[in-house]
């Protein structure tokens, strides 16, 4: 059984939080969490990852157990710069990205403003297309009022709706472990964090229209790609996941018979794929 380490470390005025494992001179995967949850969500695969692989998660701000000041402004650019110092204070050069949910947009900026050091993208129901955008997503493209809209995310946060992103489009529910929502619903209990939350889902809005940005990293740099997706995921729809063949057709895309958090029902075969692609491209 694979050590994890937890660790934490000062970038600016962030104390951030995060898991490690694996050889410190291997190869890094670096594996950015998304809404709800925090590093929590990676544990299983990097006990199966750590071999071959330095695996390293941390919590974003405003998740898990990384702590942020008064004041902190919770907006995905102010996310991808954290991240960025946070690969400087690692010294980080190279290293393959995993994303997931809110990691994709975060991890996309971080990959547009630093394209030499992505070696390779993972994406697990990490959107990067419009096309990708579930019928459960906010319409953000007329999203105006922000006072109405932050009423509209409180319920967004409620225990059943947290719960619902783990279980909604599993095939078996009941092996979904109560745990990982729950700990996400401590978390997000902890002072502060409901508004933390509420600033991001009202950023959520300037996500797409930096899409183009992304799709021009991917076009330009042609990373390697792997999109493994839980095909029923009501946010973000299989429509996203065959989207990176666009502009990087070698992309590999493996649809799974699951929901949003994908690796709660298909943890193995998932695991094997990421270990093959991350094999064949270093």
């Amino acid at each position: 059984m694979a050590t994890i380490r937890h660790r934490s470390v000062r970038v600016g005025d962030v104390d951030v939080f995060y898991r490690e494992a694996g050889d410190p001179e291997a190869p890094v995967l670096l594996l950015l969490h998304g809404f709800p949850t925090s590093s929590h969500q990676f544990v299983r695969l990097m006990r199966r990852l750590a071999g071959r692989w330095r695996l390293i998660a941390p919590d974003l701000p405003g998740f898990g157990q990384t702590v942020t000041p008064q004041g902190f402004t919770f907006t995905f650019d102010r996310l991808a710069d954290v991240v960025g110092e946070f690969v400087d204070a690692l010294e980080l050069r190279r290293y393959a990205l995993y994303v997931f949910d809110f990691g994709a947009p975060t991890g996309l900026r971080l990959a547009v403003s630093r394209p030499s050091e992505v070696t390779a993208l993972i994406t697990q129901n990490g959107n990067a297309y419009v096309e990708g955008l579930g019928p459960a997503m906010p319409d953000f493209a007329t999203m105006t009022d922000e006072v109405e809209a932050r009423r509209g995310f409180r319920e967004i946060l409620a225990p059943e709706q947290i719960k619902g992103q783990y279980t909604e489009g599993a095939r078996d529910p009941e092996t979904v472990d109560p745990t990982s929502y729950l700990l996400d619903q401590y978390f997000l209990g902890l002072p502060g964090r409901t508004e933390a939350m509420l600033d991001l889902l009202w950023d959520y809005r300037n996500n797409p229209p930096v899409y183009p940005k992304f799709q021009a990293w991917l076009r330009e740099t042609r990373p390697p790609v792997l999109a493994v997706w839980g095909r029923n995921d009501p946010f973000f729809i299989p429509a996203g996941a065959g989207a990176f063949r666009n502009d990087v057709p070698s992309a590999e895309v493996h649809f799974f018979d699951t929901g949003h958090f994908a690796l709660e029902e298909d943890l193995e075969p998932i695991s094997e794929l990421i270990d093959r692609f991350l094999a064949a491209h270093h």
